[in-house]
């Protein structure tokens, strides 16, 4: 670790200490003069350290009350492995300003040599998917369904549907799920009396409420949130039964996307869709010998699909 940063980290080690110490004690206590370390406190700052200066003939610096927090010290591994997960992170959807902030401030504190390798990587590191669109639940909600989880304790929320219908609800949250770029939290409504999922993005507020409750022995928040999202309405619901194993299709279809049920003879996928040639057009992709159940329109959209694939093959 470079010199500068040592010192800094040191005069941050100093304030932890508490009280409010003077500008020349720490320059005499950190060997530089009284500027550089005014600038240094800038630097504590920069990095979120609520550094307070005093003024007056009794002033200096001091963190504010209630601070606490040790220097962090990275190995080049760690250093590496914390600012992949934030990118990685920001990736997939889960992080926004906050990774932002917090990749600069690991960053700003790094050894100048060890910087510029991470730098390098970060910059020429290439990703195969475009990131995600992110729809980021508030920070209190999700610790506080987090933490109502864990306790098996109630939680008022306060959510707008998707149409903009805004209520109040009790939740008795049984988990949280992350999915395609969103956080989602399922568990009984209690004002409903049945399991709901709720998008954490449409939660604008989350409060815990007085109560206990025990989850459902066996409950799978994934299950439910990927059941719930396969079951969400749309204009057209196919049924199909194709003939395939049961595991085969489950490696073909993801789990929130269609409802698969093992039937005598293969299975039955039930999906639902804005457009019926969007249906056909999976099934074709999906390439298993299939009899539709219903809606009957979807069997003219296989057809037509046919006679364009048909067409298209012979020129």
């Amino acid at each position: 670790m470079n010199r500068p940063t040592a010192r800094v980290l040191a005069l941050l080690e100093i304030l932890q200490a508490g009280g409010t110490r003077t500008v020349p004690d720490l320059a005499t206590r950190l060997g530089v003069d009284e500027r550089t370390v005014r600038r240094y406190a800038g630097h504590l700052s920069d990095l979120g350290v609520p550094v307070e200066a005093r003024r007056g003939r009794y002033g200096g610096y001091r963190l504010a009350p209630g601070y606490k927090l040790p220097p962090l010290m990275f190995t080049d591994d760690e250093a590496l492995a914390v600012l992949l997960g934030l990118l990685a992170g920001k990736q997939a959807g889960l992080v926004t300003t906050a990774g932002e902030s917090a990749s600069a401030k690991v960053r700003r504190v790094l050894p100048a040599a060890l910087g510029r390798r991470l730098a390098a990587l970060l910059d020429t590191a290439g990703f195969t998917s475009p990131p995600r669109a992110v729809a980021p639940p508030g920070t209190d909600v999700l610790l506080t369904l987090a933490e109502g989880a864990r306790r098996g304790q109630p939680v008022t929320i306060t959510y707008t549907s998707w149409h903009g219908t805004p209520s109040e609800r009790v939740l008795h949250p049984y988990g949280l799920v992350f999915h395609s770029g969103r956080w989602y939290t399922t568990g009984a409504d209690a004002s409903r009396g049945e399991v709901r999922t709720f998008r954490l993005d449409r939660i604008g507020s989350a409060t815990p409420a007085p109560g206990r409750f025990d989850p459902p022995p066996d409950f799978d928040p994934v299950s439910r949130v990927l059941s719930g999202l396969a079951g969400v309405p749309y204009p057209h619901e196919v049924s199909v039964r194709l003939r395939a194993g049961i595991e085969e299709v489950r490696r073909r279809v993801p789990p929130g996307i269609a409802t698969l049920t093992e039937t005598a003879d293969g299975v039955r996928l039930v999906l639902r869709a804005n457009r019926l040639d969007w249906a056909a057009g999976v099934l074709a992709w999906l390439g298993y010998p299939f009899v539709i159940e219903g809606p009957e329109e979807l069997r003219a959209e296989v057809r037509g699909l046919g006679t364009r694939l048909t067409e298209w093959a012979a020129e």
